[in-house]
C-alpha cells in the first residue's frame, strides 16, 4: 500500500542501509515484500513505539535485520516461500496431520529423531512439533522454555547443523517442522539477565526491574499467579542487581519487556533464524503475556496483538513461507484474537491451539456427555477464513479447564463445583473413577487445579491393564480412539502426542529426579519403549490395535476434501446429550460431505432416521461408515452407535 509518510521513510532508510546490503544481487523479492508490507510495519511500530526519539535509528535496524536474515536465507527455503505464496492456503489441507514429541524422549537426541521419520510416516504423521530444544540450564529448564541461549541447542539433545539436517530429511519426505520461540522470558542465565545483574543499564531494560516494591506492589494488585504452588507472586528480588525483577511464571525466568523495541528487533532476528534454519511453522510461546500494564491481568493486552501483528508483516517479508502458532491458552472469546482483526486474512498468528475443543472432550469423558461439549464449540466464535484450529486432545502442558462458566450455568452446573468434580474425577479421588491422573498447579487459597496424565491413564487404559479387566481396556481403547477420531474430523490440524498412538501410560520415574520431581507435568512427558512400540506389529496387542485404528483413520482422513479447514462445519443437535455430531462439507462441492457423530457414553445410543433425514442426511441408500468401509448399525429405523463409538458416514 503506498502511503506518502511511510514511503518517505522508507526511501530515507534504503538510503542509509549498511552498503554490504546494498550491494547484494538477486534482493528482487526482498523489495518487493518491503514494500507491500512497510506501511503496516511503520505504522504498529509507531503505535508501539512512535513516543521515542530514536524511532528512525529503531526502524533501520528493523529493516537491516530483516535484509540480513533473507540474504542468509537458504535458496530452497527461498523457492517453498514461493510455493506457498502462489498455493497461500496450502496449510488449510486435510493432507497435514501432527505430532508433538520431546527429541530426547521420543528417541534420544536429534539425529535419533531423523531416523525415525520413517516410523512416523508408517502412522501418517506429516508434521513435527520438536518441543523446546534449546540451550537451557539442567534442573531450571521449566521443559525447556528457561532459554538460556536462543541460537544454541542443548548439548544432550543436538546442534544447530543436527536440526539442518532434520529439516532437510523432513522436507525431502514432504514433512512440516515446528519449532518453538518462547517469546515472553529467558532463563536468568541468558546473556541479558547476566549482563542485566552486571549493572548494564541497556540490559536491565529488557526486563522489567524495579528498585523497590511500589510498582511491583501495583501490579501484583491485578495479576494472576500462574503457578501459585510452585512460584507464588510474579516479582523475584535479585541479589546481584539490588532490584525487583518480573518473574510471572518461574523465579529463574525472566519476563521480556516489549515497550523496548531493541527486545522486539531481537526476538524477531531469532525467529528468522531459525525460519532459515528450516522451520516452517513457530510456535510462539505464551504470545497472551507479552505486554504488562499496571491495572490489568497483564495477558491479552491490546498491543500484545499490535507486536503479533508486527512479528508477522516482518516475518512477511523474509520468510513469507513461515506459519506462527499462537500458544494461548486464553478464554474462548480471547483465542480466536490472536488470528488477527483482518475479515479474512490471519495477520498474527495462522493457527491456534484450540484449548477449548481439547477442555470439553475431557468435560464429556468424565461426565459421559456431550452437553457441555456442544453447547461450548457452539459459543466458540468463528475462525477467520485464511486460518486453523490445532486440535489436540493432550500436549506436553497440564489440562486445564477453561472452558466459559455461562456454559455450565446453562447447564445446571455449578461451574466451580464442576470444575472440582473434573479434578477429582481425573485424579482417582472421585469414587468409582478409573483414571489416574496427577493434580497440577493446586491453588490452595481458591481451590483451583489443573491436571497432569498421559492419555491412556486418564481414560483408564492404565487402571484397567493393572486390574486385567478385559472390558474396562476394550473401552479405554474405543475413548482413545473416539477422541482421536474427533480432533481427526472436526476442522485444523490434528496434532497427536507422542506415545498415545501406542497407548503410554504416566511415566513416574520423574518422581526420582530431583529436577523434576516437582512438577507432575513430567508424568506425561515419557522415555518411549521402543521394545513396547514394536508391539504394534503384533496382532490383538494394545499397541496393535491403537496404532493399526489411527494409522487408518489419518489414511482415510487425508483422503476425504470435506476435511479440509474452510469454515465448513455444521454442529448438529440430535437431542441426545451423550452425542456430538457435525456435519463437514466439501466447500468445492466435488466429493461427498461427511456426517460425523460420536458417543461418549458406554452404553449404545440411538437416533431416529427421520430425524437425520429432516437435517438432509440419509437420503439416499448406501449410507457407509467410510473408517470401516461398511453400513452402520441400523435398528428398527434408528441409526445405532454403540458405547464410545465413532462414524464417519457418507453416502
Amino acid at each position: 500500500m503506498y502511503e506518502q509518510v511511510s514511503h518517505s521513510l522508507l526511501n530515507d532508510i534504503l538510503l542509509k542501509l549498511d552498503p554490504d546490503i546494498i550491494k547484494q544481487k538477486d534482493m528482487r523479492y526482498f523489495y518487493t515484500r518491503l514494500g507491500a508490507n512497510f506501511y503496516a510495519i511503520h505504522s504498529l511500530f509507531h503505535l508501539l513505539y512512535g513516543d521515542r526519539r530514536d524511532v528512525p535509528e529503531m526502524m533501520l535496524k528493523l529493516v537491516e535485520t530483516l535484509a540480513r536474515r533473507y540474504i542468509a536465507r537458504p535458496d530452497r527455503l527461498r523457492a517453498k516461500d514461493l510455493e506457498r505464496e502462489v498455493n497461500h492456503n496450502w496449510f488449510l489441507s486435510q493432507e497435514w496431520v501432527g505430532m508433538a514429541l520431546y527429541s530426547d524422549g521420543f528417541a534420544g537426541d536429534l539425529k535419533g529423531l531423523q531416523s525415525k521419520l520413517p516410523y512416523l510416516q508408517e502412522l501418517g504423521v506429516n508434521m513435527v512439533h520438536v518441543m523446546p530444544v534449546l540451550d537451557c540450564p539442567e534442573g531450571r529448564s521449566d521443559g525447556g522454555y528457561a532459554v538460556r541461549d536462543f541460537r544454541k541447542i542443548d548439548a544432550r539433545i543436538g546442534t544447530v547443523e543436527d536440526i539442518d539436517a532434520l529439516s532437510q530429511s523432513m522436507h525431502h519426505r514432504g514433512m512440516l517442522l515446528t519449532l518453538d520461540v518462547v517469546l515472553n522470558h529467558t532463563s536468568d542465565e541468558h546473556e541479558w539477565a547476566r549482563r542485566a545483574r552486571a549493572g548494564e543499564k541497556d540490559y536491565q531494560d529488557y526486563y522489567y526491574v524495579f528498585k523497590d516494591r511500589v510498582m511491583p506492589d501495583m501490579f501484583d494488585e491485578t495479576m494472576p499467579e500462574i503457578f501459585p504452588e510452585s512460584a507464588p507472586g510474579n516479582f523475584t528480588w535479585n541479589d546481584g542487581m539490588g532490584k525487583w525483577v518480573m518473574t510471572a511464571f518461574n523465579a529463574y525466568q525472566w519476563d521480556l519487556n516489549y515497550s523496548n523495541p531493541n527486545v522486539f528487533i531481537e526476538m524477531l532476528d531469532i525467529i528468522l533464524y531459525w525460519a532459515n534454519h528450516g522451520a516452517d511453522i513457530m510456535r510462539l510461546d505464551a504470545v497472551a503475556f507479552l505486554w504488562k500494564k499496571i491495572g490489568s491481568t497483564c495477558q491479552n493486552e491490546r498491543e500484545a496483538h499490535l507486536i503479533l501483528q508486527l512479528f508477522k508483516d516482518c516475518c512477511q517479508v523474509t520468510a513469507p513461507g513461515v506459519l506462527f502458532i499462537a500458544e494461548a491458552i486464553v478464554a474462548p472469546v480471547e483465542i480466536t484474537k490472536y488470528f488477527g482483526e483482518d475479515a479474512i486474512i490471519a495477520k498474527e498468528c495462522e493457527i491456534a491451539y484450540n484449548a477449548t475443543f481439547m477442555a470439553l472432550l475431557w468435560d464429556a469423558v468424565a461426565t459421559k456427555k456431550a452437553d457441555l461439549l456442544n453447547r461450548g464449540l457452539n459459543s466458540l466464535p468463528d475462525k477467520l477464513a485464511r486460518a486453523t484450529w490445532l486440535n489436540y486432545i493432550r500436549c506436553h502442558d497440564d489440562i486445564g479447564l477453561g472452558f466459559d462458566d455461562m456454559d455450565i450455568l446453562a447447564l445446571g452446573y455449578d461451574p466451580a463445583a464442576h470444575r472440582r468434580f473434573l479434578v477429582d474425577y481425573f485424579t482417582g479421588r472421585f469414587e468409582g473413577s478409573i483414571a489416574r491422573g496427577v493434580p497440577f498447579a493446586v491453588n490452595h487459597k481458591t481451590g483451583d487445579a489443573r491436571i497432569s496424565g498421559s492419555l491412556a491413564s486418564l481414560v483408564g487404559l492404565q487402571s484397567a491393564l493393572e486390574t486385567g479387566d478385559e472390558k474396562a481396556t476394550d473401552d479405554a481403547i474405543k475413548v482413545i480412539l473416539l477422541l482421536h477420531g474427533m480432533i481427526l474430523s472436526f476442522g485444523g490440524i490434528p496434532l497427536l502426542y507422542y506415545g498415545d498412538e501406542v497407548g503410554t501410560l504416566n511415566d513416574y520415574g520423574y518422581l526420582d529426579d530431583d529436577r523434576k520431581s516437582d512438577d507432575s507435568r513430567w508424568v506425561h512427558r515419557p522415555t518411549i519403549d521402543w521394545d513396547k512400540v514394536e508391539l504394534r506389529n503384533q496382532p490383538n496387542t494394545v499397541e496393535y490395535r491403537l496404532f493399526t485404528a489411527l494409522k487408518k483413520m489419518i489414511a482415510v482422513r487425508k483422503e476425504l476434501p470435506a476435511f479440509a479447514d474452510f469454515n465448513n462445519r455444521d454442529i448438529k443437535d440430535l437431542g441426545n446429550p451423550h452425542l456430538l455430531a457435525f456435519m463437514r462439507f466439501d466447500h468445492q462441492h466435488a466429493s461427498p460431505n461427511v456426517f460425523v457423530i460420536g458417543n461418549f457414553d458406554a452404553a449404545p445410543q440411538h437416533v431416529d432416521l427421520h430425524q437425520l433425514r429432516q437435517m438432509g442426511m440419509f437420503k439416499f441408500a448406501g449410507v457407509r461408515d467410510v473408517i470401516t468401509g461398511e453400513e452402520p448399525a441400523i435398528f428398527n429405523d434408528r441409526l445405532v452407535i454403540p458405547g464410545y463409538g465413532l462414524y464417519w458416514l457418507s453416502d
